[in-house]
């Protein structure tokens, strides 16, 4: 039988083929992690620098309202309704909203009020009854750090473009590692570690690649860990586990699940799974309302975790709703008191989650870095100052390699020579309905702007 022959011509023209698709791929990955990158790692040193901060809250704070917390233990404490009484005499048209008693013996208790049209946070020597001074909670450094780190102190708007940071470094993930994957590389060098030896340029390249590699699953888990909280996706999110078995388990009520609108989110802060649990109403009939002494105690019954804050009812019908947001998530709890009865009408514990609601918990913990103290935060640390160098050597890398005309993106390639990798943003556009959305804007603009004026497409190509 005679053997095939294969022609050489056509063999090496099918190798030519497949190198030329696998470049065309690369330039494609390359060319969306370019933008990603100079759009978004902004953003991203903002969430890295302001999340550096608030991993530190506890020690920030102790240090800078030390003398609102700390007091010495003399005797027995005064109650509850005592303290209280005294805001009320220093504070006579204010409304009182909370009572937190202080998770330990030389810590103050502090009442929340509403005076003035502000929010105000008293706290108290629970030993003497005494005053230790009042905070305006819009005035908590902390909080600001917060609320600059989750909405970039812009309302809906700032989070959303916080959110859509997040989303697309995870395109920045997934062509950050496309393009580090090591090809022909025979050993690690330029891979796991940089080459100090090989000139300026390559290693300006490995300062970049390299640490990028190291922290990616850190990154990737805070971004993940993070996104619960959106306003878009984390509510979409929230919504799916909330519905998507039974609704609560029956442990949690006493008695039939009310049929309620108003979400425990709506009327109080707690912890992330509780935040769509309905709010029962309170049996008003003939009954005069429990004291906040009666509703420490049972808190102290129910074995709640000394972290917690009581929510007082603002309605005839409201609840006495107790809140604990402990260092651990397995210590979270969530309960609701009828304000005249005292009668537990509903009690949510971490144990009753779901196993996305004890994931998304102990995400949560660990994002925030105090799941196990002081080494999950130096942990956490290390990863946001990872994305800081990742970043500002990204900037230093373009910097150094962009013309002198021109902003130096990699040219565009047809969509026919990037199939799987516009399979791979699609779905990533699915997932995450904001980068799908902003990957319509970025299309539109290739092709209604880029491609149509020449003098667009010189300056973004160099």
């Amino acid at each position: 039988m005679e053997s095939m022959k294969v022609d050489p011509a056509s063999h090496n023209q099918e190798k030519l083929n497949k190198n030329h698709a696998k470049a065309s791929l690369y330039k494609a990955v390359w060319r969306w992690h370019f933008y990603a990158g100079i759009i978004f790692a902004p953003f991203l040193m903002i969430l890295a620098i302001t999340g550096s901060i608030y991993l530190f809250k506890p020690q920030i704070e102790q240090v800078l309202y030390q003398d609102y917390y700390e007091v010495t233990p003399q005797g027995d404490r005064i109650t509850a309704t005592e303290q209280i009484e005294e805001v009320k005499r220093l504070y006579p048209d204010a409304v009182v909203t909370t009572y937190r008693p202080g998770e330990n013996a030389e810590r103050s208790s502090e009442v929340g009020i509403i005076s003035n049209n502000e929010s105000l946070t008293v706290f108290m020597n629970p030993y003497t009854g005494k005053s230790l001074g009042e905070l305006n909670n819009e005035d908590r450094i902390m909080d600001k750090i917060e609320e600059f780190h989750g909405e970039l102190m812009a309302g809906t708007i700032g989070d959303r473009i916080v959110e859509l940071a997040a989303c697309w470094a995870i395109v920045l993930i997934v062509t950050g590692l496309f393009l580090w994957f090591p090809r022909k590389r025979k050993d690690l060098s330029g891979v796991l570690y940089p080459r100090l030896k090989k000139g300026k340029k390559i290693f300006r390249r490995d300062l970049h690649a390299v640490p990028a590699f190291w922290i990616t699953a850190g990154m990737l888990f805070l971004i993940m860990t993070g996104l619960p909280w959106s306003g878009l996706w984390g509510n979409q999110f929230q919504t799916i586990v909330t519905n998507s078995g039974a609704g609560y388990p029956p442990s949690v009520w006493i008695g039939d699940a009310p049929e309620s609108i108003v979400k425990t989110k709506d009327i109080a802060d707690v912890p992330w799974a509780a935040e769509n649990l309905e709010v029962p109403k309170s049996d008003i009939q003939g009954f005069v309302p429990i004291s906040i002494d009666d509703v420490v105690d049972i808190a102290d019954q129910e074995g709640m975790h000394p972290s917690y804050t009581v929510i007082f009812p603002s309605e005839k019908e409201g609840v006495f709703t107790l809140s604990a947001f402990p260092p651990k998530a397995q210590d979270e709890a969530t309960i609701h008191i009828d304000q005249y009865s005292g009668a537990v009408l509903a009690d949510y514990r971490y144990d009753n989650y779901g196993l996305i609601g004890k994931i998304v918990a102990w995400g949560i913990t660990l994002h925030k870095g105090t799941q196990f103290g002081f080494i999950n935060q130096i942990i956490s640390l290390l990863i946001c100052l990872g994305i800081i160098l990742v970043a500002v050597s990204g900037f230093y890398l373009w910097w150094k390699r962009k013309p002198k005309k021109g902003l130096g993106a990699p040219k565009a390639i047809s969509a026919k020579k990037m199939k799987l990798f516009l399979v791979l943003m699609i779905i990533l556009g699915i997932v995450f309905p904001l980068v799908g959305l902003s990957l319509l804007v970025v299309f539109a603009i290739d092709w209604l702007i880029i491609k149509r004026i020449p003098k667009v497409r010189n300056f973004l190509n160099g």
